[in-house]
């Protein structure tokens, strides 16, 4: 009987299941080009995009408060949200979503510096900052940088996909992309290794070892122009890989292959000798580390390390060569005898002693971590298991696999979404005192349109989409 009873209630309910996911889809897509025209008709200026907005868009912000002649170049800024346009494209199809990204392509294109990169920000009015820009206009800030992705969300996020996926036919657009890579390759160190930021073609750094300071690090060496040194700060090993891989992949030249093989070779080098076999944020001409911002000293890294490792995984998988994977064992037994009692991983490790090391609200060094400031990370997730995990498969030949979500597994978020956004077309965030990029001095309560939110709830639907 019971069984009997389950068949017919399964029965019953299974008419409304599968009319249920249909539905969904519908909504998901109107959703999506609500969403989208709201953004791109509404929000855009001059075809890009600031970090976050007050739902009347009378004020902008970005690293600040910015207006309407003011781009962010920088995530989650203009090449995010055109990374969302063409996720959204690529998901349906709609000549809708090709075009809201070319128009944020020819954005950056405007903004992209006669050295080759970009800054963190695109003027189209006066400034006092304003770059030296390829199209003639502008000023004559010239210092292209790849510090937080600035450069390398232009290229990777914009100009290379999107010049994909428009068969590489606007001119602008793929002459753009093309002169930009040459400059990043030829920004890249003589031992493979990129700065920070660069105006031109960078000095000769000659492949070495790296190596303990023999001098009293903590109050020697500090350079004005770090800037110009070799760096691994805030993932950019990561993020430049990746550029060069989709380089590699899109326009099919070598000369990517073999930077990208120049790259694993100065991670090779970075790694720091025993006792403490990690990398290290900053890099001086000898390959001793060396000290960058006021707050970030010498030190091994837990953050920079694991992007690291991680990046010698994917030079190992392009290059095939096994020699890139060499560095790892030692590095994730380093840190797993070296993680905080709360499973994280701190940001700095002392030379030779391995102490977490932090700074306090003077930024002066310290073993304490109570005063430090609040705008910076000073510890860190772990993700050695990952990386481990990672390793072994590639030891073994086997490609990393990262698994697309399917639309069962999206349903919930979908479904969210979609009831989250209003009717004008805006999802609109509240602040509760959470962390957000460019730290806004909002008060808690505080609405806002966020950019970040308007790209991650677009790259969900789209996916759900695709899926589906």
């Amino acid at each position: 009987m019971l069984r009997t009873l389950l068949a017919l209630v399964a029965f019953a309910l299974a008419p409304q299941l599968r009319a249920d996911e249909p539905d969904l889809r519908e909504r998901a897509q109107k959703a999506l080009k609500r969403a989208a025209t709201f953004y791109r008709m509404k929000v855009a200026a001059h075809g890009g995009y600031v970090y976050y907005y007050t739902p009347d868009l009378k004020q902008r912000w970005g690293e600040g408060a910015a207006d309407a002649d003011t781009l962010f170049v920088q995530p989650p800024g203009t090449p995010t949200v055109g990374m969302a346009y063409l996720d959204a494209f690529d998901a349906t199809g709609d000549a809708f979503y090709r075009d809201a990204a070319t128009d944020t392509a020819n954005a950056l294109v405007y903004g992209q510096l006669h050295s080759g990169g970009w800054t963190q920000t695109i003027h189209f009015g006066p400034a006092k900052r304003v770059g030296k820009y390829r199209n003639g206009k502008g000023g004559n800030w010239n210092a292209s940088s790849l510090d937080d992705g600035q450069t390398q969300a232009a290229l990777l996020m914009m100009l290379m996909r999107a010049d994909k996926a428009l068969d590489f036919k606007p001119e602008a657009i793929h002459e753009a992309a093309g002169y930009g890579l040459d400059k990043l390759l030829q920004a890249q160190f003589r031992n493979g290794g990129f700065p920070q930021v660069w105006t031109k073609a960078v000095e000769d750094f000659a492949p070495r070892k790296a190596a303990f300071p023999e001098y009293d690090w903590k109050t020697e060496g500090r350079v004005k122009n770090y800037w110009d040194y070799p760096t691994l700060n805030d993932g950019l090993a990561g993020s430049v890989c990746d550029v060069l891989v989709a380089a590699h992949e899109t326009y099919k030249d070598a000369k990517y292959k073999a930077a990208i093989a120049k790259l694993g070779d100065f991670l090779i080098l970075a790694q720091m000798p025993d006792p403490q076999p990690g990398w290290c944020q900053q890099y001086t001409q000898k390959m001793e580390p060396m000290w960058a911002r006021k707050f970030e000293p010498p030190a091994i890294t837990g953050w920079e390390s694991q992007d690291a490792m991680r990046t010698l995984i994917r030079v190992a998988h392009v290059t095939g060569d096994t020699k890139y994977l060499e560095p790892i064992p030692k590095a994730l037994a380093y840190f797993e005898k070296n993680l905080l009692p709360d499973g994280r991983v701190a940001r700095f490790y002392e030379l030779k002693t391995n102490k977490p090391l932090y700074m306090n609200a003077r930024y002066e060094l310290t073993y304490d971590d109570s005063a430090a400031p609040a705008h910076y990370g000073w510890k860190q997730p772990a993700g050695f298991k990952e990386i481990a995990r990672d390793y072994e498969a590639a030891k073994a030949g086997k490609p990393i696999e990262v698994k697309p979500r399917t639309a069962k597994q999206l349903e919930a978020d979908v479904k969210r979404i979609v009831a989250e956004l209003d009717a004008e077309g805006r999802w609109v965030s509240v602040y509760a005192g959470e962390q957000l990029v460019g730290q806004p001095k909002f008060a808690e309560g505080f609405k806002y349109i966020s950019s970040d939110v308007f790209a991650r709830n677009v790259a969900t639907l789209s996916a759900y989409l695709k899926a589906k």
